[in-house]
């Protein structure tokens, strides 16, 4: 072989082993840019749904009888038909560093759940009867966290000259949950029992950029979940009443709702891999420095409490308020060792508005109206300052009437809000997410024949 052949052979070899490696250290591709979901378990996803999402994400104190509200189960009492729920989002985050800025837009499915009431209101009205106690149960799916982000972080080597790092991470977690509530008169309870999985991709690869043909070292770790855990809600509706034309007192329709929810610590258990290497971009030289078997640890999770209080004038207007906090310095992952996270506590107040529900010749008078506001901080620290998280909300419920006068909703939610630190890496984003509330009074209906 001529020694040009041999040179264009090499030529090919060395620059197709490039792109292998290159292709190799591409596979990692985050749906977001989150830099701060490097830490934890990732961005904590709100449990709550669109109906609430308009609402700030009110759950505590929060019941409907065509809308569910997972985070507290306590409120499934107060179905009056079967829900199904599908909810998406979209969301737009504008990064911002200093002098340096980037928009990133992420999108994808927030939830899916179904829930009903076991004791059929129809069978209650045709019977003549109400029962003081009253049943629900749902089932859900959906993410607990998510991690995504793309750095490049320059730093100056004494001795060396300048390197960069080169972060990536990508996964999430997920929760499948079964909730079931009991409530006797004006006093409900309801338990949750979930099972969290997921899987936690984190990659780092330093290159120095001042060294001619320097190696290259990347570093990779897989995290996978598993585990139990359990929530607690309680809910009590009092109803304020009015004397009727008989003298007699009856629910007046205006009534004050108060909630509470929690959970105690919950264990999981971790399987993860570590794997380092070096290689060159010039040479195609790959060198494996660590390939580590999967190793199986322990984590726990934190422990929460929320309490909230709501007055409502039934089918008119909603205004509550709320206050959640997280222990999240009782977090320990002994996969994935890093600097202790800090408690966190959330605030909320909001209101939902129905200018005339039963309306005949104006849509727009049934739509609810919903708007929130809410801060609160982060579990994550940076620099030693805690982050933080603020924003607004506004929402809008969608009546639709299917076949049989059945009710069903298109919830469609809006936040706008800032997460982060001012001074240092702040993130704005606009969040929209559409809900989709499929609603059927049949179910356990026991049909009579005379």
């Amino acid at each position: 072989m001529s020694s040009v052949w041999s040179r264009i052979v090499v030529t090919a070899g060395l620059c197709l082993g490039a792109m292998a490696i290159m292709a190799q250290n591409a596979v990692i591709n985050p749906k977001i840019n989150s830099p701060y979901s490097r830490y934890g378990l990732g961005n904590l996803v709100g449990q709550y749904y669109a109906s609430s999402s308009g609402m700030a994400g009110m759950s505590a104190a929060f019941h409907d009888p065509f809308h569910l509200n997972i985070v507290n189960p306590a409120s499934l009492t107060q179905l009056q038909s079967a829900a199904f729920e599908v909810g998406l989002y979209t969301q737009y985050t504008g990064l911002k560093a200093e002098e340096a800025q980037e928009g990133v837009w992420s999108g994808n499915l927030q939830y899916l759940a179904l829930g009903f009431p076991l004791i059929n209101p129809i069978n209650e009205t045709l019977d003549r009867r109400k029962s003081p106690v009253r049943l629900g149960m749902a089932f859900a799916l959906q993410p607990y966290s998510v991690v995504g982000y793309n750095i490049e972080a320059p730093v100056e080597k004494p001795g060396i000259g300048l390197a960069t790092n080169y972060l990536k991470g990508t996964g999430g977690t997920y929760n499948l949950t079964w909730s079931n509530a009991v409530s006797y008169k004006g006093l409900s309870a309801g338990a949750t029992f979930g099972y969290l999985f997921g899987q936690l991709t984190n990659s780092r690869r330093v290159e120095f950029d001042s060294l001619a043909d320097a190696y290259v070292t990347e570093f990779l770790d897989d995290i996978s979940l598993r585990g139990f855990f359990w929530r607690f809600g309680l809910q009590y509706t009092y109803e304020f009443k009015k004397l009727n034309a008989e003298g007699e007192r009856e629910p007046s329709g205006r009534r004050l709702i108060i909630g509470a929810y929690g959970s105690s610590t919950n264990d999981f258990n971790t399987k993860s891999s570590h794997f380092a290497e070096r290689y060159s971009y010039t040479y195609g030289v790959q060198d494996t420095i660590l390939d580590g078997s999967i190793v199986e640890q322990k984590g726990t999770l934190p422990s929460s409490i929320a309490v909230g209080i709501t007055y409502e004038h039934r089918n008119k207007f909603k205004l509550g308020m709320e206050f959640e906090a997280q222990n999240w310095s009782e977090y320990v992952n002994e996969a994935k060792p890093e600097a202790t996270l800090s408690d966190t506590w959330r605030g909320l107040i909001a209101a939902e508005i129905i200018p005339n529900y039963i309306s005949y010749n104006n849509y727009f008078e049934r739509v609810r109206y919903r708007f929130g506001a809410f801060y609160g901080t982060d579990s994550r620290s940076f620099g030693g300052e805690q982050l933080h998280n603020y924003g607004v909300t506004a929402g809008f419920g969608f009546p639709l009437i299917l076949p049989r006068q059945r009710i069903s909703f298109i919830n469609l939610a809006i936040e706008a809000g800032q997460f982060g630190l001012p001074d240092t890496l702040r993130e704005n984003y606009v969040k929209m997410t559409l809900g989709f509330t499929l609603n059927d009074n049949t179910w356990f209906f026991k049909r009579k024949f005379n």
